[in-house]
């Protein structure tokens, strides 16, 4: 079995697929595993229906080892469970929990290695070329997955998908996680209680004229408030918009956002108490890309599945997080901040399911995709986008890939009710599963 993408969709494939005894080798593009939570600082975990936790399985696993190594890799939210988010991380630490993890598995990692052109024969692809520097290879396998994030192995065997919202085609917008160091928190406590609002108000002002960039205004109100001890990570403040599968423009736009940053750092600096001696301790590796390519699958997962709470007679595991849009515009404006006036959060306690037909196909039987790079529309992915949901799509087709090769079977026509045994087997939490009103008793 071989995946294309090393982010934490495609860890969670490997893992699950080779514990249950397939061969797996596992590509990726960056130096190191771990995609989006670990090269991109991307540090928090959504797990809970706010009113109990609602997925487990390897994302559990994960949790327990970051906790058992007694670093401080891990701490859980203040009000968990009672918010859908309900972890932050140490992305240095997942980086070694996840490739110990691939390591006792026996998955082989091949680091700084793009998946490049698929090989089709017959129907269904027969190898991926490489360039590597000994040069071209072709890795041959009988299961695919990409778990590339862009759907590019999908997209180039010819499975259609679908690329931003129907209204204009724009994409989410994107932003770049980065790290302040040298805060002075004792100055912070001593600064007069008015003046961060007065200081964000300016910073409205000045946006308005064009003399800052643009942010998000609910976030960059809530880290100024909050200032730690030590290294602070910022989320959501250097929007950018554009197209991500545009090489040329991605990196245009990624040094656009370093370069806001450092218009925000030299304002704080001079404005905002225990910031005067403020540093940039680290910017991610790229920029948080939201949504792509939707690669069109069996089923395709939709607003009205997601806010409903469907059920699936196929679900692999459930999912919880809001309709949460960053404007394609490039604004910094997300829809988490419309919550308290806008029906995009599920009702507490409720989950939908995530359906394995989100991520296998008819066009392509032995290829799967996994992550954002799954079937859905332009809101639902908005949501089953976050790491723990692209997890439970990683862990649900590595077990059905391991059960199709043992079954000589195709992805779409795994045997679901078995696959399902599996996954609650190893911990995934996966309730309410409808009957499939086409399966017949045995």
């Amino acid at each position: 079995m071989l995946i294309c993408g090393g982010g934490c969709a495609g860890i969670a494939a490997a893992v699950s697929a080779a514990r249950q005894g397939c061969r797996v080798a596992l590509l990726e593009r960056w130096p190191t595993i771990g995609g989006m939570a670990t090269n991109a600082l991307v540090n928090g975990w959504h797990r809970s229906d706010r009113e109990k936790v609602v997925i487990n399985g390897l994302v559990e696993e994960c949790v327990q080892r970051l906790y058992a190594e007694g670093l401080g890799w891990v701490a859980q939210v203040p009000r968990f469970p009672h918010a859908h988010e309900t972890h932050w991380f140490e992305p240095e630490g997942m980086r070694i929990i996840w490739q110990r993890m691939l390591d006792e598995a026996g998955v082989r990692v091949f680091c700084n290695i793009v998946a490049g052109e698929p090989v089709l024969k017959d129907g269904q692809v027969h190898a991926v070329l490489v360039d590597t520097k000994e040069g071209r290879r072709a890795i041959k396998s009988r299961i695919f997955v990409d778990a590339t994030g862009d759907g590019d192995v999908a997209s180039k065997a010819g499975v259609p998908f679908d690329f931003g919202r129907s209204s204009d085609g724009l994409v989410q917008g994107m932003t770049l996680i980065f790290a302040l160091a040298g805060l002075d928190y004792e100055a912070f406590n001593r600064a007069d209680a008015g003046h961060i609002e007065r200081v964000w108000e300016q910073m409205k002002a000045l946006r308005g004229r064009g003399a800052l960039p643009p942010f998000n205004e609910a976030n960059t109100l809530h880290f100024m408030r909050n200032q730690p001890r030590g290294i602070y990570r910022f989320w959501n403040l250097l929007p950018v918009n554009g197209n991500p599968l545009d090489e040329e423009e991605l990196s245009r736009l990624t040094a656009l956002a370093r370069e806001r940053l450092l218009a925000y750092l030299h304002y704080w600096r001079k404005e905002l108490p225990g910031l005067a001696s403020a540093t940039i301790e680290q910017t991610g590796f790229g920029l948080g890309v939201r949504e792509s390519r939707r690669v069109r699958g069996l089923k395709t997962l939709d607003r009205a599945m997601v806010l409903g709470a469907a059920k699936h007679a196929d679900a692999i595991g459930h999912g919880v997080w809001m309709v949460g849009i960053h404007d394609p515009q490039g604004s910094g404006h997300t829809t988490h901040s419309d919550r308290k006036t806008q029906q995009l959060r599920l009702e507490p306690g409720t989950s939908y399911h995530i359906p394995l037909g989100m991520c296998v196909n008819n066009v392509i039987p032995n290829l799967a995709v996994v992550g954002r790079c799954a079937s859905a529309t332009h809101e639902a992915l908005s949501s089953v986008r976050v790491q723990t949901h692209c997890m439970i799509m990683g862990e649900g087709i590595g077990t059905a890939a391991a059960l199709a090769l043992e079954s000589n079977t195709s992805l779409p026509h795994v045997d679901i009710p078995r696959l399902q045994r599996a996954l609650k087997s190893a911990g995934v939490y996966l309730e309410d599963v409808p009957r499939d009103p086409d399966a017949r008793d045995a």
